[in-house]
C-alpha cells in the first residue's frame, strides 16, 4: 500500500549466562519476523512413551519416533509442526534463525529447521543431546523444504542457539554440513548470519574436506566456518542483519558490564557483613545485644536495598 512503513524484519536469539547475570541464572530470547498474517501458537505437548516402529510426521516428512519424548512448551506458526522457539520439562531452549549459505538449498521436501527444533525439545534432556539430536537429523534427513504457507517457495538453511540451566551452543548449518560452538559463560547471539569462526567445539565428520574439495577452502591455514561457508554476495536480508547482529552483540555487552557492577556491590557488601562478623566473634568490637537481635533482619534489609 502506498505510504505504507516499510515492514519490520528482525529474527534475533540471544542467551545470558553468568557472570553476565545478576542473579545465577541463564537468561535466553528470540523474536521472529513471521508473515503478519500468520497464526501463531503456544502449545504445550505433554511427555509420552512410543511403541517400537512408531513413526511421528513432521511437516513434510515421517520419521522413526523417539522411545520417549519431554513435555515442551512451544511457540509456532499453526500450519506447521515445528516451532520457532520452546523450552522442555529439563530446562533446555532452543530457537531458530533462517540463513543462506554455499550449499545449494533443499527445495524438495524434507525437515524444516523449526522441525528440528522441535525435534530437539522432544528428545534432548540438555543443550548437548538436543545439539545431538539436531546434527544426527540433518545428516541422515537433510533439511529443506518451503518455510511459509504461500504459493512460492521460502526455504533457507539454519542457525539454532541451544541453552540449559549450565551453558549454552550455536549450532549452524550449510546443507547437511554443519559446526557448533560451547557458550559455557557470558552471552551470545544469533541473527540472520553464519557467525561461527575459527572457534570450532565439534563439526561435521566431512566438513573440511567438503570446504577443500569445493575450492573454497585450500585446506591449509585457519578455518572459519563463516568465512568458508558464507556467499559471496549474501541476499539482502542477511545483509541488513549484519548490522542487527552488531548491534545485539553491543547492547548484550552493556549488560553485562552492568551486571559485573552489580556483582562486585553485591561481593563488596558480603565482604562488609564478613569482617564485621569476624570483628564480633574474635572480641575486636563489643558485642551490643540489640544490634545482634537486628543483624539478620539487618543484612535481609541491606540485601534488599542492593536489588532495588
Amino acid at each position: 500500500m502506498a505510504g505504507q512503513a516499510p515492514v519490520p524484519s528482525s529474527c534475533d536469539c540471544f542467551v545470558a549466562l553468568p557472570p553476565h547475570t545478576a542473579s545465577p541464572a541463564v537468561i535466553f530470547g528470540k523474536n521472529a519476523d513471521r508473515p503478519r498474517d500468520e497464526v501463531q501458537e503456544i502449545v504445550y505437548v505433554p511427555a509420552a512413551t512410543h511403541r517400537p516402529g512408531d513413526k511421528v510426521q513432521c511437516t513434510y516428512l515421517e520419521i522413526e519416533q523417539a522411545e520417549r519424548t519431554h513435555a515442551v512448551v512451544l511457540s509456532r506458526p499453526a500450519w506447521l509442526w515445528g516451532a520457532e522457539m520452546g523450552a522442555n520439562d529439563c530446562g533446555v531452549c532452543v530457537g531458530n534463525e533462517g540463513v543462506w549459505t554455499r550449499e545449494p538449498l533443499g527445495e524438495t521436501e524434507a525437515l524444516l529447521g523449526m522441525d528440528l527444533v522441535r525435534l530437539a525439545l522432544e528428545r534432548g534432556g540438555s543443550a548437548r543431546e538436543a545439539l545431538e539430536v539436531i546434527t544426527a537429523l540433518l545428516e541422515r534427513y537433510g533439511q529443506g523444504g518451503s518455510c511459509k504457507e504461500e504459493p512460492v517457495p521460502f526455504v533457507y538453511h539454519n542457525t539454532f542457539l541451544l541453552a540449559d540451566r549450565t551453558e549454552a551452543w550455536v549450532l549452524e548449518t550449510a546443507g547437511r554440513y554443519w559446526a557448533a560452538q560451547r557458550i559455557r559463560e557470558g552471552s551470545r547471539n544469533i541473527s540472520n548470519q553464519l557467525s561461527i569462526g575459527s572457534d570450532i567445539t565439534a563439526e561435521h565428520a566431512g566438513l573440511r574436506e567438503r570446504a577443500r574439495g569445493r575450492g573454497w577452502w585450500s585446506g591449509h591455514g585457519e578455518f572459519s566456518f563463516a568465512r568458508v561457508f558464507s556467499l559471496e554476495q549474501q541476499p539482502p536480508r542477511m545483509e541488513a542483519a549484519k548490522a542487527r547482529f552488531q548491534a545485539g552483540k553491543e547492547l548484550l555487552q552493556q549488560h553485562a558490564e552492568r551486571g559485573q557492577r552489580l556483582l562486585q556491590t553485591l561481593r563488596g557488601l558480603e565482604q562488609q557483613g564478613l569482617e564485621g562478623m569476624r570483628e564480633l566473634l574474635q572480641g575486636t568490637v563489643p558485642p551490643c545485644p540489640e544490634e545482634l537481635a537486628d543483624l539478620f533482619f539487618d543484612c535481609v534489609e541491606a540485601e534488599m536495598k542492593f536489588y532495588t
